[in-house]
């Protein structure tokens, strides 16, 4: 239980870690990635501000700190923020060093020219592809591969205007890589501290739950020895005065009291010690259990319905998982509302289902989560009767456990459903 509980919280705290660290990533690499179109294409409306059709290699004066004023004022109206300084960006050296690529067309759609670079990176026939898919697209900016584009008119013609993005989208790509593989090395991390952290708060938790399963299993065998010494006394005072409702009120209770003793002993074992387990007819063992609570059913005015496959094999205890189908079919018969209980044993991939399902009062979410604990009962206000406390389902669940299985509990159409899975041989 506590092994389950530890993962849960180490799950938590990792899925925790890695969303953290998806969102983080994403949202610095989107925001880098923005960044970077952004100033390219900043660099791109200050390309075409100053581009002139008729020196396609456009020999920008670098070297002077102000620009000259522009012939064509009306250009920036196109572009919002370039009076406010952006155009002063064809000094920096980002501008500086990019390498730009355009294709004007004129008006007719002729190509006026074409500008490939100072290195000419990319052919002219590749810059025409690009161009012509950029005005195809109908859209003011985008991306070509490694490529940006702006397309805007001009005075009587239509520029595209390209800038190579390659080494920017390197260094993004790069940085990404940079940021997972650290990013993964904390979440590693933080898993180790985590497991640490688990243990130490799980710890107290199973030092107590071992403390209290302790003191169960001592109490149980330190009340057997006054239990059977009130029957003996009981014994010798009916041979004295004969029979009395006080000595029978006193044997009832004794009784009462070593079932409980003998239940709680059986708890204890199913778990703490270590069970012998042996190959098992599981199939066999179920219908050996239903023939005697058949006449009880009988008894009661109630019918068990039994469905079970032959050839179920299961490693395990007898006695325990015996205990086990008993307390089921007596959970049935003592709080069931119907007259039919129907016990159904299949074979489901690596698991023998054990399901038994009884027509009961309504079970709440709430009921169903605490069904299992001990001494719990479903109607506080019902006084306990004959050797029920609320003990049988939590020896049931003690027994799945302890063969590896798992037990649950559902309330479907005004019906009680207990299913057990044990893995099979």
């Amino acid at each position: 239980m506590f092994g389950k509980t530890k993962v849960k919280i180490v799950f938590t705290v990792v899925l925790s870690l890695l969303a953290l660290m998806i969102v983080t990533l994403s949202t610095i690499y989107l925001s880098s990635r923005a960044a970077m179109r952004n100033e390219n294409d900043e660099m791109l409306m200050t390309y075409i501000a100053l581009y002139d059709p008729e020196n396609q290699r456009e020999d920008f004066d670098f070297e002077r700190e102000d620009p000259p004023p522009l012939e064509h004022d009306n250009m920036f109206s196109e572009f919002p923020g370039m009076m406010q300084g952006k155009g002063h960006m064809r000094n920096e050296p980002g501008f500086r060093l990019s390498t730009f690529y355009s294709v004007a067309y004129s008006g007719s759609g002729e190509i006026i020219a074409i500008n490939n670079g100072d290195n000419g990176l990319q052919s002219e026939d590749t810059l025409l592809e690009i161009a012509s898919a950029a005005l195809d697209s109908k859209k003011e900016t985008g991306t070509y591969g490694n490529i940006y584009y702006r397309v805007a008119e001009k005075d009587g013609y239509t520029l595209v205007a390209m800038i190579d993005g390659t080494i920017g989208d390197k260094n993004l790509e790069l940085l990404f890589k940079q940021m997972l593989m650290i990013g993964s090395a904390a979440v590693a991390v933080l898993l180790a501290i985590s497991v640490i952290v688990a243990r130490s708060i799980v710890r107290p938790l199973e030092e107590n739950d071992i403390r209290q399963k302790r003191f169960v299993s001592d109490a149980g065998h330190e009340l057997k020895t006054p239990v059977a010494v009130i029957s003996a006394n009981s014994e010798l005072l009916r041979r004295e005065i004969g029979e009395s409702e006080w000595l029978d009120n006193i044997d009832y209770e004794n009784s009462r009291m070593s079932e409980l003793i003998k239940q709680l002993l059986m708890l204890s074992k199913a778990e703490n010690e270590k069970i012998p387990k042996e190959t098992l007819d599981f199939s066999k063992l179920v219908n050996g259990e239903v023939l005697p609570f058949e006449s009880l059913a009988f008894e009661k005015g109630k019918t068990i319905i039994s469905e079970a496959e032959n050839g179920i094999f299961v490693e395990g205890s007898q006695n325990q998982l015996r205990q086990l189908v008993s307390v089921l079919l007596d959970n049935a018969l003592s709080h069931g509302t119907g007259t039919e209980i129907y016990l159904s044993l299949k074979s489901e991939r690596h698991f023998a289902c054990l399901s038994v399902t009884n027509e009961s009062d309504p079970l709440d979410d709430e009921q169903l989560a605490h069904i299992f604990d001990r001494f719990y009962r479903t109607d506080e206000s019902r006084e306990s009767e004959g050797s029920h406390y609320g003990l049988g389902l939590s020896i049931a669940h003690a027994v799945a456990s302890a063969h590896g299985g798992q037990i649950r509990a559902d309330y479907k159409n005004g019906r009680a459903v207990f299913t057990v899975l044990i893995p099979k041989k």
